[in-house]
């Protein structure tokens, strides 16, 4: 019975839910929303069909694209890349108990390459800033990160 009213929850959540996305999700890729928040760690398994074409990940930020965007989009990303960093290693993690191999490590070190950007971006406004107390409370909030 419990089952039951699980699976029916479950689908009436997720039609209820496409059917208040409308049309933003038809525009986007394929969205794919978490049962479990833990979930969000991991990435969607593909299929055997799937692992023949090896999927193409995009290259990691430079620093000229970052200096063009404002402070906030750069904590945003900066949050983005944090939580694809914990996605990532949480999987290499669990692969590597299980004896797996994990496949694209270079996924980590664009990641990182791409965070260590955003801190240099942020320091380079904070120094040029003028005011020294600005300049040091921006210090602080960016070492913090």
């Amino acid at each position: 019975m419990l089952s039951v009213s699980r699976a029916l929850g479950r689908r009436l959540f997720s039609s209820a839910a496409a059917a208040a996305e409308g049309g933003a999700a038809a525009s986007t890729s394929v969205v794919r929303k978490a049962q479990n928040p833990l979930e969000e760690f991991f990435e969607v398994e593909r299929s055997a069909a799937d692992d023949q074409a090896r999927p193409h990940y995009g290259r990691g930020w430079k620093a000229a694209e970052l200096r063009l965007k404002s402070w906030d989009d750069l904590h945003k990303l900066w949050y983005v890349l944090l939580k694809e960093k914990n996605m990532l290693m949480s999987q290499r993690q669990m692969l590597n108990s299980e004896n797996m191999h994990f496949p694209n490590p270079e996924r980590i070190s664009k990641v990182k390459r791409s965070m260590c950007r955003i801190k240099h971006v942020l320091t380079e406004r904070a120094i040029a800033d003028p005011d020294p107390r600005r300049t040091a409370e921006m210090k602080r909030m960016i070492n913090a990160l």
